[in-house]
């Protein structure tokens, strides 16, 4: 698989206070993600950069070859790549000294949540990902997932203890 970077939207800036389902590869999609000092290297690399570029980090999930994120602009400044960028690049190369092999795919896939779309369903689908690869039949079994803006349990809570009680 070779380097490639996804389309973004014609005249949309990617900065600002926009939500976005995004989606990073690894390179080649060599299972990196399984080994837990890795996606804790890569995890809290993700947190403390969205800190300093103004994100907030909904939720996050790390599957054996790709990372899915919703992540949300909390600034007029806020800018989409230069966050991916800088996130990418920092923990590519401090992968690239541990590992002796490349990290990332080039690019990443990101859409833009428009007003209309159910954020709860993007978050929901987003962590059922280990459970549709079979990886888990249970989120709470799967360790590499959750937030930096609330806990794990709350996401639970809010996205799919709530959903049975209303019957849905």
């Amino acid at each position: 698989m070779g380097v490639h970077a996804a389309q973004r939207l014609d005249g949309f800036s990617y900065v600002g206070e926009h939500e976005y389902s995004l989606t990073l590869c690894t390179w080649a999609r060599r299972r990196w993600f399984v080994e837990a000092a890795c996606v804790d290297r890569v995890r809290t690399a993700l947190l403390q950069f969205s800190s300093s570029e103004r994100f907030d980090i909904t939720a996050y999930c790390f599957m054996p070859d790709h990372v899915h994120a919703l992540v949300t602009g909390t600034s007029a400044t806020s800018d989409l790549q230069q966050f991916a960028r800088r996130w990418k690049q920092d923990t590519g190369f401090a992968h690239s000294k541990i590992a002796k092999a490349r990290l990332w795919q080039g690019g990443f896939y990101d859409h833009v949540l428009r007003a209309d779309e159910d954020r709860q369903e993007v978050i929901r689908y987003l962590l059922n990902n280990p459970i549709r690869a079979k990886l888990v039949s249970d989120l709470r079994d799967y360790p590499f997932w959750g937030s930096g803006v609330c806990t794990r349990e709350q996401l639970i809570e809010e996205l799919f203890d709530r959903r049975a009680r209303r019957g849905g």
